[in-house]
This record gives structure tokens, sequence and C-alpha cells, in this order.
């Protein structure tokens, strides 16, 4: 469904549009009214109120489609066939990982996640099973907003995609170059785009149903729960697990120092 149709727009074209929009919408919002000084959250999230009718929409739309289908997919299919597809879009993911490790100047995590691919692909039957992880070759994700934020692009303001969940401005515009090598732009047939593209947000969908159904009994605030989460999680993937202590000032810049090319890279986390 949407997942393909990010292919349709040109890299320059999103990367501009998320980008003006987040400065002239910025200027405006991240000051209270009054004068006040802006709080961490006002920084962090300062188009809050369209966050949240988006969010509101994307909780409707998963109830009435996406969780029913993934429900579906999970009782339907045996476990062992489930497994091997998601074996299969980590595989292919693992791949894209070691151009992030690389571009990044993690030579060292990029050359064991080629060896992790490469057991994978090789031993694993092209990666319907993963004997890399019982090789002790665990898998090491990077995705390309990760590599922006390591290259010194600021996260810029928390907003919610439609459909796609919580983002920033520097992740949306990471998350369409990630598209760009999903496993549905392997083929030119358009419906078979949308096959792939469709059973990807699925499976990942039934992967998550235990951990949304825990979400909706312990969070008293989905939708702060679900921001701070995501920019938590973004911040401790970017800095490889070992975050600087934050202070107020601080608050919303997750950007590391750029690293320098052929140094070691963090111990995995």
């Amino acid at each position: 469904m949407t997942l393909c149709g990010w292919r349709r727009v040109a890299p320059a074209t999103l990367a501009g549009l998320v980008l003006v929009v987040a400065v002239a919408l910025g200027g405006c919002a991240t000051v209270p009214a009054g004068g006040a000084t802006p709080t961490a959250t006002s920084r962090v999230d300062p188009w809050e109120s369209w966050n949240r009718k988006v969010f509101a929409f994307n909780e409707a739309v998963d109830e009435a489609v996406l969780k029913p289908v993934a429900e579906a997919y999970r009782d339907v299919l045996p476990q062992l066939v489930r497994t091997g597809i998601g074996n299969v879009f980590g595989n292919f993911y693992d791949a894209w990982s070691v151009a992030n490790h690389l571009l990044q100047g993690k030579v060292q995590s990029g050359l064991d996640m080629g060896m992790r691919v490469l057991s994978n692909t090789l031993f694993g039957l092209g990666g319907l099973l993963d004997p890399a992880t019982e090789m002790g070759l665990t898998r090491q994700s990077e995705d390309f907003g990760q590599t922006l934020g390591r290259w010194g692009l600021p996260n810029g303001p928390f907003f919610v995609l439609p459909l796609f969940g919580p983002s920033t401005v520097r992740d949306a515009v990471g998350f369409w170059v990630d598209r760009q090598v999903s496993p549905a732009q392997l083929t030119d047939s358009s419906a078979a785009r949308w096959a792939v593209g469709s059973l990807e947000l699925i499976d990942l969908r039934a992967n998550l149903l235990q951990a949304t159904r825990l979400l909706d009994t312990v969070a008293l605030d989905k939708y702060s729960f679900v921001r701070d989460a995501y920019l938590s999680r973004r911040r401790d993937l970017l800095y490889d697990g070992a975050p600087p202590m934050e202070t107020f000032e601080d608050e919303g810049d997750d950007t590391p120092p750029a690293p320098t090319p052929g140094s070691p890279s963090p111990a995995p986390q």
C-alpha cells in the first residue's frame, strides 16, 4: 500500500520538502505563547497537536485493518513459516546495514555484518535460516537515518508519519532512502512490489502484537509513551548503546561527533 508510495518521490524533492516544512513550522512553534521559555517537550515535539491527530488516525487504521490481518497471519501460518519469512527479510536488511556501517566508518562491525549476511545466504538457504546467530555473528542493525546522524545532521523535530508512525525530520529522510533498497524494489512488477511490501508490513505487525497489547495496558498517555520511547531508542542506537549524559540544553540534540574513517567501531551492545 503506502510502502511503495515513497518510491515515486524524488529524493531531493522529499528531503527538501521535509526540511523546508521543519524550518517554517519550527520557527513559529517552538516558543510557547506569552514568550515563556520553551520546555524540553516543546523543543522536541513542537507540532504535538498535529502529531496527535495523525497518531489517532494511524491507531484507527491499525485497529480496523492492520491488526486483524496480522492476527489472521499469525493464526493461519505456522511459527516455522513465519520465522523463515522474518529471517529472509532480516537477512536482506542486514546487507543494507553493512553499507551503513561502512558509511559511518565502522569498518570492523561492517565486516562482521558482512560475514553474517554471507553465512546466512550460503548456509541458511538464502536467509531462510539463521545459522550466523548460532555462530556468534549477532545482528547489529544500522539504517540511513543513523548514518545521517553519525555524520552530523541534526535530529530535527519529532513528527508522526501517516501510516508509518513515529519519526523525526532526519529519520524521515533516512526512511525514504531505506525504502529504495527494500525487498519490494527487487522486482519491476508493480503487483509484485505491492505483494512483497504488504507481506513485510504484515509480518512486522504480527511480531509486534504482544508489544502493542502490553502498551495498551500500561500507557496512560499512549502518544507520549510512544514518542519518548522512540526518541530514547533512536538516541541509544545512534551512540551504539552508550549515549552521553543529557542536560536541558542538550535536549533533542543527539548528533555525535563525526567518525574518523578507519577508527575502531564501538563494541556491539
